[in-house]
């Protein structure tokens, strides 16, 4: 057998010895793989399977490529005598994240206007680096540009996540340009025919659309086999429940439900109706059982929302990515929002959401988590996603409930559970090493040492290490 304590050693190993995966990766990649041997075996590990179960210590894990073999009590399952070891002691090892609000863009600030720039080589990576292994794009600016991402890293010609594409936003009008995409008395089933011949697999309505729209969007994509989620405001999280809609994105942050006197199909924007809902009103709890009786998926997106004040310029940590213009001006953003008022409210808001996410779970509600790499520019692909994982944990919720959201939650909705989500023999090798005990310090989920897609162990602090200085760039 073959021994390796640190992906150091582990690193040594591959110059002089690199088996044949199941996949073909560039050359130019080859550097960012910490092990891609086709038997390993991970020992005295401390386990968190993805199911909700308890945590399990002193356990061994062996896979061979891209199929988990066998798992038990550490020296009680047979490990094969050609197999590459790990030794997984004071390491914790998590399902690889299935985050479903993510984007391949970025918030890049032009002239205090709302400007999405494509970050076609830096975002994949760092998605991968920050343990996810599927990630869907709720929503896209340029949907050609995503498909063709996902192929690269099909092909093995690129690094990243599997991805499941949407649609661009379905909108009227909008103050981002680039989100316009009904025009008129455009036909919508041979807008989503024309999207779903290219291999779009979700659809994403956006704030200005009407119900009947969204029914006929609902009614197309159904007859596809094809689920559709929203970030909404013209139309109630209870009346696009009655429609049939499938997810509803930011959790309760985005219902206009409590507006007063709302027209009908109009977009009104107005916070202060989620500020003032008390927590217990019966209309909340109305709302939360039609949600939960018609099977309503709600995407819960900390990272976006989360204050500024005591807490960090990128959340996750990641400063050192952007570019050294955007890191300026993000600190910039930072000094003039924190210990204001403005701050305060967003701090009073945030909690009464974490609130409304946990009475919403307890309830039997379905939750799946995303980052949503948006707003003013601090959430950025794969260290949002870490944070978006301590955010849960902040939430209220115990670890092993935080790995399943994170995780096996997603891949129910996607569809993809017989294969991956969780830990268990017979699924596929998507999986999360972490230097450190979650269960002890939860910041350990910034220790990822390697992340492996389909069986193959990618480096995690490399190919972080490769994007610093470059976000906002490409």
């Amino acid at each position: 057998m073959k021994t390796f304590k640190t992906i150091a050693l582990i690193a040594a190993f591959l110059t002089v010895h690199h088996s044949i995966s199941s996949q073909n990766i560039a050359a130019n990649l080859q550097d960012f793989i910490g092990l891609n041997d086709s038997i390993v075996a991970i020992t005295n590990i401390t386990l968190i399977d993805g199911t909700g179960s308890p945590l399990k210590r002193n356990q061994d894990i062996v896979f061979t490529n891209n199929n988990i073999r066998s798992i038990g009590n550490t020296g009680e399952i047979s490990i094969p005598a050609n197999a590459t070891l790990i030794d997984g002691t004071d390491k914790t090892l998590i399902p690889g994240f299935i985050m479903m609000h993510e984007h391949l863009f970025y918030a890049k600030p032009t002239e205090n206007r709302y400007k999405a720039v494509h970050m076609p080589f830096t975002f994949p990576r760092m998605y991968l680096a920050g343990g996810v292994t599927t990630m869907r794009t709720a929503g896209s600016i340029e949907a050609n540009t995503d498909l063709n991402v996902k192929m690269l890293i099909q092909e093995g010609k690129m690094i990243g996540p599997k991805i499941d594409v949407s649609t661009p936003h379905i909108e009227h009008e909008g103050f981002i340009p680039q989100l316009q995409s009904l025009y008129g008395n455009e036909n919508i089933e041979d807008w989503l025919n024309y999207w779903f011949k290219k291999g779009v697999t979700s659809v994403k309505v956006y704030n200005h659309i009407s119900k009947e729209e969204l029914k006929e969007i609902i009614r197309v994509s159904h007859k596809n086999k094809i689920k559709v989620t929203g970030h909404l405001c013209s139309i109630t999280y209870r009346e696009a429940a009655e429609l049939g809609i499938d997810n509803l994105e930011h959790s309760f942050l985005a219902a206009t439900d409590f507006v007063k006197n709302k027209p009908e199909n109009e977009c009104v924007l107005d916070y202060s109706s989620l500020l003032k809902l008390d927590d217990n009103d019966p209309k909340l709890m109305e709302l939360m059982k039609s949600l939960i009786d018609r099977e309503v998926t709600l995407t819960y997106t900390p990272t976006v929302f989360e204050p500024f004040t005591n807490r960090e310029v990128i959340p996750g940590g990641g400063i050192k990515s952007l570019a050294p213009s955007l890191k300026k001006h993000l600190q910039g953003i930072y000094d003039n929002q924190i210990n204001t008022k403005a701050d305060s409210t967003s701090l009073v808001q945030f909690k009464k959401e974490m609130t409304r996410i946990r009475k919403f779970h307890a309830l039997g509600g379905k939750l799946t988590v995303g980052t949503d790499p948006t707003g003013s520019g601090k959430t950025i692909a794969g260290y949002a996603n870490q944070r978006a994982f301590e955010l849960l944990i902040e939430t209220g919720f115990a670890l092993e409930e935080a790995v399943k959201i994170a995780s096996s939650n997603g891949a129910d909705y996607l569809g993809i559970s017989e294969d991956t989500g969780t830990i268990e023999v017979g699924k596929k090798v998507d999986l999360v090493l972490i230097n450190g005990d979650l269960s002890k310090d939860i910041s350990s989920i910034r220790k990822m040492e390697l992340v492996f897609k389909d069986g193959v162990g990618y480096d995690s602090p490399k190919i972080f290490s490769s994007v610093e200085g470059k976000v906002g760039l490409y």
